[in-house]
């Protein structure tokens, strides 16, 4: 048995299935670079089926990434596979991942196909997958709620068929590990045809085993694990890739594996995600939170002092932790600046982007003493890594006092090439400039999200303003940073606004 194990990435598909996750194509290209960075064995970059957008961002990323598979989802039907064979036919190591339930509950009530049509399908599709490239996986929907002796009947022949990879997911995090395992042992030394193929394991977070689960199935001979950064995805999550990778390493003792994971990249990464989605991660976070190296106890701090393995189990340096702070302000040049950016993991910036973070760089260091690593991210997610936008906020000018007088705002948006004014009153000083600047641009969303964090400490932090609006059956999620909370609202506002503009126009283009 191979004593290594493929680290599948799927942040960029069914992480972005989570609420709030939604990312347009520069944010997914920078994400997916950055997967690459990180040595990801492959990336799952979407469903081109499921809409254009996501065919297109698949077809990008396909084109960026060279040291990486790319891998498109697709149900087991003809449309869907010859779909993802169009977007990922240029990528340098494409895989086509075709996907069919086998459960009892699933192919009664949701397929309403017999075992054997499944089985008839789950071939045609494999099949039809490996005519285009030998790098097929193929997933049994609902794995660990399906009859063992037909999971192995099902994975033979679609190894047969051409499938070289083979997941037997946990769909809706019902397995517990001792039975998992046992599952993912038992399909593996019943199928004959087990050595032509890759077993792998892609579990949900709902009782909270995903990793748990993930592990098990290592140890039962599983050697792919399907994971996101920080365990976004579909429901309560999925396995949280820096959980898994970092348990491997350090108890190497016990599982006798390795990955192709640069640790060092794993805090940057999920800092990274964090930024793209204006979702901050836990404190208590395992392995990346801000709790993860924080010791308060006195018994702990003691033993801290004397020796660090008496209560760390790794160092914070082994994930990319680092506690410099960056001494980047007003008076640092082009070159300072372009260094730390190299550092941060951003040497792919072309020239046009550069002088916009650095010029952006500049203003804010006019506004705050202490420039962080954590400000000027937020500064490239801000300028650089974002969609074409319809609406942009030029100005806004908020007042407001206590006790009963209502807040008043007034903004200048613009919108295309016409320049908008509206001013208005609001029961505080967020809510005022959120009603002028719907009223600016005649809509009427409804915010179902407001959530406020500070970037760094201070009193000068950047505060990060991250809002969820809906307009119908469409929602949206917008974020913005700056000094000022009430600015950095309007912004999160209108980025909101305009992520909710692009999905109604898609889906009148539908």
């Amino acid at each position: 048995m191979s004593d290594r194990v493929r680290i599948f990435d799927t942040t960029l598909r069914d992480g972005e299935q989570s609420p709030g996750a939604t990312m347009n194509l520069q944010e997914k290209l920078r994400l997916a670079h950055q997967l690459e960075v990180l040595g990801v064995d492959c990336i799952e970059a979407g469903f081109p089926a499921s809409s254009q957008g996501d065919f297109e961002s698949v077809q990008a990323i396909a084109g960026l990434v060279k040291n990486s598979e790319i891998a498109g989802l697709a149900r087991c039907t003809r449309g869907d596979i010859d779909r993802v064979w169009e977007a990922i036919r240029h990528a340098a190591q494409p895989r086509i991942h075709t996907f069919l339930a086998t459960s009892p509950i699933h192919m009664e009530y949701k397929l309403r196909k017999s075992p054997e049509q499944v089985v008839e399908m789950a071939v045609e599709g494999v099949k039809r997958a490996a005519g285009y490239t030998p790098n097929v996986e193929f997933s049994a929907e609902d794995a660990s709620r399906s009859n063992p002796d037909f999971l192995v009947r099902v994975v033979t022949e679609v190894i047969k068929a051409g499938a070289t990879t083979i997941n037997l997911p946990d769909t809706v995090g019902y397995a517990i590990p001792s039975e998992y395992s046992k599952l993912i042992r038992y399909v593996i030394e019943h199928t004959p045809n087990a050595d032509k193929a890759v077993f792998s394991v892609h579990c949900h977070d709902d009782l909270g085993l995903s990793v748990a689960n993930s592990l098990a199935a290592v140890e039962a001979g599983a050697r792919q694990v399907e994971v996101t950064l920080c365990g976004i995805g579909e429901r309560a999550g999925n396995t949280s890739l820096e959980e898994v990778v970092m348990a491997l390493k350090v108890r190497r003792d016990v599982f006798g594996v390795d990955t192709s994971i640069r640790t060092e990249q794993l805090f940057p990464s999920c800092r990274m995600l964090s930024m793209i989605i204006g979702q901050p991660i836990p404190a208590n976070k395992a392995v990346v939170g801000g709790n993860a190296f924080a010791h308060e106890s006195g018994i702990h701090q003691d033993g801290m002092l004397k020796n660090r393995e008496t209560y760390e189990i790794m160092t914070p340096q082994s994930i990319g932790r680092t506690s410099s702070d960056l001494v980047i302000g007003k008076h640092s040049g082009r070159n300072a600046v372009r260094n730390k950016l190299d550092a941060l993991g951003y040497a792919s910036l072309e020239e046009e982007q550069f002088e916009t973070v650095f010029n952006a760089i500049k203003a804010l260091a006019d506004k705050k003493k202490a420039i962080h690593d954590e400000d000027i991210e937020a500064l490239i997610m801000g300028e650089v890594y974002r969609q074409t936008d319809r609406y942009k906020l030029l100005t806004i000018s908020v007042q407001s006092s206590t006790p009963s007088m209502p807040a008043m705002a007034a903004v200048a948006l613009q919108d295309g090439d016409k320049v908008l004014r509206q001013a208005g009153f609001g029961v505080g000083p967020v809510d005022a400039a959120f009603n002028v600047i719907a009223s600016a641009l005649g809509v009427e969303p409804h915010l179902e999200r407001y959530v406020v964090n500070a970037i760094t400490g201070g009193t000068d932090a950047q505060g990060e303003v991250t809002v969820r609006i809906t307009d119908g059956a469409i929602s949206s999620s917008g974020r913005g940073s700056d000094p000022d909370i009430i600015v950095a609202s309007a912004r999160a506002y209108v980025d909101a606004l305009n992520r909710l503009h692009a999905k109604l126009h898609d889906e009148r283009q539908c």
